[in-house]
Order: structure tokens, then sequence, then C-alpha cells
């Protein structure tokens, strides 16, 4: 009996202590890794290298001063380097630094340098100085074995290398405080998350360096897996195929300058009487409810300002469905939303050295257009959305729920877009040539465009159109077809751009109108300019002057302020009319050109630029009117009318004006996105 009584005591008092064994266990940080340095030899007990040493282990124990994660100290012969992911927050950053600690005191003992990572910190020590120096050695990898990698470990790798070098140049150009940067890529429907981190005290070469070597490093230590960690003592990179990091925490307010002597401050509050202890309290009372009054009046303005945002931050993600788009739209749009790239904002700063004029292209109702290089080499153009402009978050809109999703070579390709610090921006494919106006319109380069370069931009540019309405999943009318809007690639391959005033037709609509007029003069048709009616038949109309201006190397813009008194289009008409269409040709084609080609195409274009739509060929035969050497054309009538500057009046959008409008038609002249 007494046995049995023993042993239910034993049961009783051992119980919290298995349990506090048991908690031990599992609290364990499984990341754990940790490398005791023999180079530098080990110290002994009770020396002076122990007590310096576990006096800084107490520092940082109980420190509540780490600036952005970051701690270096030194106690005598000891020098000691603490660092968090720059995503942790402080009470979690000193949680993971004090289980290092308690780790690396029982791995590492007598060890005189050693080094330990955890998954949310890092510490290290040594009897040298460590602080500022570029260390790659001891080094750690650990893999994500859960589950087996999915698609070809080739093209993943590619991709994670690309990603990791976005982020190295990222987190290398931040300040002395915090050197982190995090990001994602995709490949097919899987995305890849990546993190890279270096010790804030290094020099940008040197953290460039560091994360250089450590990317180099992943095909023999990460090949094939789908995550894993490399670690240095001066830098750690990490990749996974589900998000493990959150945003980057604020930075701190500065905190108020404290009494050493806390008694002495105490025995002074003392003293103080009681009408100061009341003027006190009222005026901070005062103080705060005019500090509030400030925030409040400023979260309302940055309410109305990221309102905005949000609602483009929902339209990415998919979940703003324009009420006016055709449900097949809608649908391809929710189904889609994932698949479309979101590229950081600390990537774009760097490709476009933070948006300098030297890299600026143009500028637009977006907003300014800048030429950026990512870190691969790779050019792109990215459109800056200006704060001031309406007119621009109604092109971002258009933008990215059209173009993202139309897949042809002879148009501008989306690469992706950016929303965050109050930024929207979008990034497109760069064209080397600009656009083709650059080219067309002056003297000393239109004679790069010989003649079968210049059929050979008609017909990819005719193409380009009948994809929006004839090929693509949706009926695209343009609207604003010119050839400004018009890229030129590396080879001179002509790619349709600009679609903030595009419109998607529903099913079996073939026309829509609105009361708000948009569009650049000299390539509306008439019944769009007067009475705001648009069809696929306007595109037509727009392509009929943009061919008579290739071929003649003469803008319609401006041309009845020429001698010849009359538009660019009554002037064709009238020279084709009496068999002297030759007169109307680029004199820089005289030498290069087929005039039966030449005559064919000004036909063409006398056919788009009719003033009845019903009389316009449609796309397709325009294709085939231009491909074919035996096809007898019908005779075009008189051109329509000339159109001058329009203005519309602003009025409220009618049910029928969908997704964006401008309020005004515009002169444009600028310079290729």
């Amino acid at each position: 009996m007494i046995t049995v009584f023993k042993r239910i005591l034993f049961l009783i008092f051992s119980f919290p202590v298995l349990t506090y064994l048991v908690t031990l266990t599992f609290a364990v940080d499984p990341f754990f890794q940790s490398r005791c340095v023999e180079d530098t030899g080990n110290y002994t007990a009770n020396s002076a290298y122990e007590r310096n040493l576990n006096s800084l282990f107490n520092e940082i124990s109980s420190t509540t001063k780490l600036n952005y994660g970051f701690f270096h100290s030194k106690f005598g012969e000891v020098n000691a380097i603490a660092l968090c992911r720059g995503d942790v927050k402080l009470n979690d950053c000193t949680s993971c630094l004090n289980g290092t600690v308690s780790e690396m005191k029982q791995r590492c003992h007598r060890y005189k340098e050693a080094i330990g990572w955890s998954e949310f910190c890092m510490l290290r020590y040594s009897s040298r100085n460590i602080s500022k120096r570029l260390e790659i050695s001891p080094g750690a990898c650990l893999l994500n074995t859960r589950s087996a990698v999915a698609g070809n470990p080739e093209e993943i790798l590619r991709v994670l290398q690309v990603l990791l070098d976005y982020l190295r140049r990222v987190a290398a150009a931040r300040g002395a405080l915090l050197k982190y940067a995090t990001g994602n890529s995709s490949l097919g429907a899987q995305i890849w998350y990546a993190l890279v981190q270096c010790t804030p005290d290094l020099s940008e070469q040197d953290c460039n360096d560091c994360l250089e070597a450590v990317t180099e490093g992943i095909r023999s230590c990460c090949f094939g897996q789908m995550g894993c960690r490399v670690l240095r003592p001066s830098c750690n990179l990490r990749f996974e195929s589900a998000k493990f990091f959150d945003a980057a925490p604020a930075v701190p307010p500065p905190q108020s300058p404290q009494s050493t002597k806390e008694e002495d401050k105490q025995k002074k509050s003392v003293r103080i009487p009681l009408g100061a202890s009341l003027s006190a309290t009222l005026g901070l009372a005062l103080f705060s409810a005019c500090g509030f009054f400030i925030w409040r009046r400023r979260n309302i303005q940055e309410d109305n300002e990221n309102s905005q945002e949000v609602q483009l931050l929902d339209l990415v993600q998919g979940s703003i469905l324009d009420e006016h788009s055709s449900e097949n739209f809608n649908r391809e749009n929710v189904s889609r939303s994932q698949e479309f790239p979101s590229i950081q904002l600390d990537i774009l700063h760097v490709a476009t050295n933070y948006f300098c004029n030297e890299n600026k292209l143009g500028e637009g109702g977006f907003g300014p257009v800048y030429k950026g290089t990512l870190a691969d080499g790779k050019e792109i153009a990215v459109k800056r959305l200006s704060r001031t402009s309406g007119q621009g978050l109604l092109e971002f809109k258009n933008e990215v729920m059209l173009i993202a999703r139309l897949q042809h070579k002879n148009l501008v390709r989306l690469l992706g877009c950016c929303l965050e610090k109050n930024e929207q921006l979008l990034v497109y494919e760069f064209m080397p040539n600009r656009s083709l106006d650059v080219f067309l319109f002056d003297s000393s380069m239109a004679a790069q465009l010989s003649w079968l370069k210049r059929f050979n931009i008609i017909k990819e540019i005719a193409r380009g159109i009948m994809y929006l309405y004839e090929d693509s999943r949706f009926k695209i009318i343009h609207r604003d077809l010119k050839v400004s809007n018009v890229l030129l690639d590396h080879e001179m391959n002509p790619k349709i751009s600009d679609f903030c005033m595009a419109r998607i037709f529903d099913g079996n609509q073939n026309q829509a109108n609105t009361n708000r007029v948009v569009g650049t003069y000299g390539y509306m048709a008439p019944e769009y300019a007067m009475e705001g009616l648009f069809s696929i038949k306007s595109d037509v109309f727009s392509f009929g002057v943009l061919l008579l201006e290739i071929i003649s190397g003469k803008r319609n813009n401006g041309f009845h302020l020429s001698e010849h008194g009359e538009s660019l289009l009554t002037f064709a008409w009238k020279l084709w009319s009496k068999g002297q269409g030759m007169e109307l040709i680029d004199q820089l084609l005289v030498q290069s050109c087929v005039a039966a080609g030449v005559l064919k195409c000004i036909h063409i274009g006398l056919l788009c630029v009719q003033e009845d739509p019903a009389d316009r060929p449609r796309m397709t035969s325009v294709i085939v009117m231009l491909e074919s050497e035996t096809i007898t054309l019908p005779r075009p009538a008189e051109p329509a009318f000339s159109v001058g500057r329009v203005v519309a009046e602003p009025t409220e959008l009618t049910s029928n004006d969908r997704i964006c409008s401008v309020n005004e038609v515009t002169i444009s002249n600028l310079s290729p996105r």
C-alpha cells in the first residue's frame, strides 16, 4: 500500500516536470541550425570570455532596442551580431533570439566563435571583429522535403534565379537600416515566393556580392526542391512554393528620452504642485484633441486617395466586375485573375532608376512613361498613373481588363502591374524603335522605311485589328488607331498599343453610341465624331487614314493647311480618280516601290475611308485584298469630309458608354510607350 502511495506521489509531483520537458521539446525551432567554429579556439569555464559572453547573451535577451531587427554589441573581447527577418515584429524577434541563445549555449558551449540560425533570426558571436565584414562561411542549407517538385526543375531554377537576382539588387540598394526584399514569380499555375536579406551593416556592394554568391549556389544546394533556405553569416535567402512572409513592419516611432535615474524622477514628481499638474493634464488633453482632429482629417484624405487604389487592386484580383462588360469577359476576368503578374515596386524603382527624367519616354493622359531595365537585362516600358488624372484611372482599368488577356504578335504585350505605396504602374514589353510616327514623319529617318517594310507594316496592322474583332475571345473596338499608337520592335514589326479607350461588344452587338467622343482628330470616322456612333467600321476608317499616311509620308492632321488646301483623304481620292495615284507616294519610295502594289494599297485605303460605314470593307476582306494579286477591287466613293477638332461637352455617361471615357478628343504626337 505504501509503495502504491509513493508511486502516486511521484506521478503527481513529476507531472509538471514532464509537461515542461514535453513543451520544451516541441518548442525547439525545427529550422534551427548552428555552426561551432573550431579555428578560433575555446574558452575555459569561469573565464573573462565566458562572463563577457553571458553578459552579451543577457543583453540580447532583454533588449528592447532592436533597430529594424538588428543588434550588434561588444563586451571585452566578445563581439556579437543578431539579426531578425525583415518582416518579424519586435516581440517575435526577441522571442526568437531568446530561443537561439538557449540553443547555442548548449550546442556550442566553450567555443569562442559560433553562429545559429532559427526560422526568424540569426545570432553569431566571435572573439574577432565581425561588424561590417562580408563573410560567407560557415553556412548551411535547409530543404523543404514535404512534397516533390512539380514541373521541370531547370525551368523552375531559371525562374527562381531571375527573381532572386531582382531581389538581390533591391535589398542591396536599401539604406543602412534594413537590407531586405521579398517577391514572387510564376511559372504556369505555380507561384514561387522568395526572400533575401543581408546584415544592414554591409555596404551595397558587399550585400550584392554575398547574395550573388548564395544565389549561384542554389543549383547545388536546392535543385529540384519545393523550398529551400541558404544561410550565411552575412546574408541569407529562402524560396518556397507557398507564401511564408508578411509585409515588412512600419518604421517604429522614435522613443522619448528617459532619465537614467528613475528614483530622482519619482522624487521630482512628488514635488510638482497640484496646479502645475492640472495645467499639464489640461494641456495634454488639448494637445491630444488637436492631434486627433489632424489625424482624422489626414485619414479622411488618405481614404479618398486610397479608394482608387483599392478598386484597382480588386480589379487585378478579379473582384471588380464592370457591369457594362460582357458576361463572358467577366468570367474570364475571374478565372484568370491569379495568372496576372504583379511586380514589386522596388524592382521597378531599380529598373527605372527611381523614374529619373533620363529614362522618361513621353507623357500622355495616363501619365508619364519610363524605360526600365530589369536585372536580367530585359528592357521594359513602365506607365505611371498620374495622381491628378481621373482619366488615368479609367485608362488603367481598361488596359488591365483588356490587353492583359489579348495575345497576338501584333499587339503590344502587358507584362504586369504594380499597386504599391500610392503607385499604379503598368509594365509593357519595350519597343526599341519607338512608334511609327517617329520614322514616318521625320525626313532623316523615313528612308529606313522601304516600300517592303511599309507594306509589311500595313499588313501586320491589319492582322492585329482583325484579331481584335474577329479572332479574339471578345469583340474589341480600339477607337484610337493612329500612327503614334503603332509601336515597332527591333525588326520593325508593328504592334498596336494604348487600349485605354477600347470597348468590348457583347454577343451579336455590332454598333454602339456615346455622347462623349474620345479619340484623335483626323483618324475618327464621321459618324463617330458627329453622332457618337462607333463600330468595327470606325476602326476600319482609322486604318484607312493610317494606310494613306504610311504611303504618302504625310499627316492627315493639318494637311489642309498645306499648299493643297484639303484633307489628305480628299487629295488622295482626287489623284486616284485622275489616274495620278503615284503622285501621292512618299518620294523616298520612288526607287524601291512597285507601282501596282502602291496603287492597290491606295485603292484599299480609299475603300476604308468612305463616308458610309456600310460601304467600308471588313478587316478580313482588307487582308484578302492586300495579299491577293488578282482580286478586282470595287470603285470607292468620295471620302468623308475632313474631320476637324471636336470637343465633347462634359455630360453624364449614357448607359451604353462602357468602361472608359475621356472628356475630349485629343491631339497626340507623343513618343511611343
